[in-house]
């Protein structure tokens, strides 16, 4: 079976089956904007649900995989029943860094912090990890995830920014500029899908943020999300 997607940033690719195991990396659904471990909006519920019929038409995933983080988790839900598995949470899935505590650390100081750790990938955040330390526990992740399943596709519900910092790492900032010019700058928007396909020792990247999968009828709008 082949499936096309056109990503956000106009990136057309196809699946080919039966070349070992593909990741689908699904950014978490719209979440509430508040601080700590928010859930997902009414949008973001909705987009969860659209892109979960879409995965149960269009594939029949071995596992899901999620961070373990509540927005995740929400969005990894309605997949998992679509699909009839269990969601397994695993905490190198999480996003770079989290606003937690406006007691502690202002929104304002969170973002000069965001911004600067995904300026230069070394430097380290007051919480959370620098942008090199972020893709190297993600991509740890998919390591083990691909020494468990060899073949077929597996969901993994993760963040924009962990995202980001796995397919930088991957690409290097000027193939990943070339590709997805307003990613790094931008982000992910809610529930958007990036694939990528293990073959050999190495990951390709076969798309990155594809939307269309989101239709009007479900009034999920794609939002740009960490």
């Amino acid at each position: 079976m082949a499936v096309a997607l056109r990503g956000v940033h106009g990136i057309a690719v196809g699946y080919v089956a039966g070349m070992n195991v593909r990741v689908c990396i699904v950014q978490h659904g719209e979440k509430r904007r508040t601080p700590g471990d928010p859930g997902l909006t009414q949008i973001g519920r909705a987009q969860a649900d659209v892109t979960a019929r879409w995965l149960a038409h269009s594939e029949r995933p071995a596992a899901v995989w999620s961070s373990p983080l509540r927005r995740a988790l929400e969005t990894a839900a309605p997949i998992a029943r679509e699909l009839a598995v269990d969601v397994r949470a695993d905490s190198r899935l999480r996003e770079r860094m989290n606003w937690d505590n406006p007691d502690v650390e202002s929104l304002e100081t969170f973002l000069e912090d965001w911004h600067a750790a995904s300026t230069d990938r070394s430097h380290q955040p007051r919480s959370g990890d620098s942008s090199t330390q972020a893709a190297r526990r993600f991509l740890d992740a998919l390591e083990d995830l691909a020494t468990t399943y060899l073949t077929g596709t597996v969901i993994v519900v993760s963040h924009g920014g962990v995202t980001v910092d796995a397919l930088r790492t991957l690409l290097g900032d000027r193939q990943l500029g070339c590709k997805a010019p307003t990613l790094i700058d931008s982000g992910v928007p809610a529930c958007a899908l990036t694939t990528l396909q293990r073959i050999g020792a190495g990951w390709t990247v076969r798309s990155i943020a594809a939307t269309d999968h989101l239709s009007r009828r479900s009034h999920a709008q794609p939002d740009v999300e960490r």
